[in-house]
């Protein structure tokens, strides 16, 4: 195991260069294959779960739920405030920021994103949680992809530009997901539904997010400092994935016909948390039904 450490080590190194030593040592940064692992665990509990509770009751999870999206909405809240100011006090520059240009608010940064790259690792509980509850409707290909490859990105932003340009996608995305979880936690409750009107605006807000990122991290191309070029060129594709998944997702969930549709088929599926957010919902085929599909076909 430690000679394929060191030999992933080294082609990491050939590949994106040295890492950032500013991470050295830090919890599950040193080395991938933790990340890794966790990955394919999480891809795995996304195929076998709906399989074993295909026979179980649902569970509530409410209480949990409740406790869960509170603790996400507050962990999001601190990193929004806590890279807003950072920057600030950093004086980062919009359109192009270096890794080691500002001292210790680059030491501020750094150590905010490692909570948001451990975020990721918590958000797998989303699909789990609808795995427990039986709503399988809601772990679609958007879903899986979206919660899968923000956890491993976020391991090679970590370690090679940890700071810098690398803050504003995720300044952002913590504030949407401050009002995305306080959705999910205020959604658990049942009483507390009909006043929930801001569902539609946090996909809005989503989208809005990926096309500001794309806005800023094109400065940093068009005029670059000494943050690498590559990973601006990969972050701007990323964002456009995101955005053609996430208007499919928008489009057919708020068309007049999609939106009736889904009133009929899932009228009572709450999973704690809505159904038309961040890609949980139907508008994609689920996993499950797309290799049901795929068994069905005939050659």
């Amino acid at each position: 195991m430690e000679h394929f450490d060191a030999s992933l080590s080294t082609y990491f190194k050939a590949l994106l260069g040295p890492r950032d030593t500013r991470v050295k040592g830090w919890f599950l940064l040193d080395n991938y294959i933790p990340t890794f692992v966790c990955s394919v665990i999480y891809l795995l509990i996304v195929w076998l779960g709906p399989k074993y509770m295909k026979n179980k009751q649902p569970f509530s999870c409410r209480g949990i739920l409740v406790v869960y999206n509170l603790g996400l909405t507050l962990l999001s809240l601190y990193m929004f405030c806590e890279l807003v100011t950072g920057v600030w006090e950093g004086k980062y520059n919009f359109f192009c920021q270096g890794t080691r240009s500002a001292g210790e608010s680059d030491m501020k940064i750094i150590r905010v994103l490692w909570w948001y790259y451990f975020s990721k690792l918590i958000e797998f509980m989303d699909t789990f949680f609808f795995i427990l509850r039986k709503n399988n409707h809601q772990i679609t290909v958007l879903h899986v992809y979206h919660h899968a490859s923000m956890w491993n990105i976020w391991w090679f932003v970590m370690n090679w530009v940890p700071c810098g340009h690398s803050y504003f996608g995720a300044t952002l995305n913590s504030f949407i997901h401050v009002l995305m979880y306080s959705y999910y936690g205020l959604s658990s409750v049942p009483s507390m539904r009909p006043y929930l009107w801001w569902k539609k605006y946090i996909t809005q807000g989503q989208l809005v997010q990926f096309v500001l990122t794309i806005i800023q991290t094109s400065c940093g191309v068009i005029w670059p400092c000494t943050f690498p070029l590559g990973w601006l060129y990969f972050q701007i594709g990323y964002m456009i994935s995101l955005i053609a998944l996430f208007t499919n997702f928008y489009i057919q969930t708020y068309n007049k016909k999609g939106a009736s549709r889904r009133k009929e088929h899932l009228k009572g599926h709450q999973n704690g948390s809505t159904t038309a957010v961040n890609g949980h919902t139907n508008s994609f085929p689920s996993l499950e039904n797309s290799v049901k599909q795929r068994k069905q076909r005939k050659d």
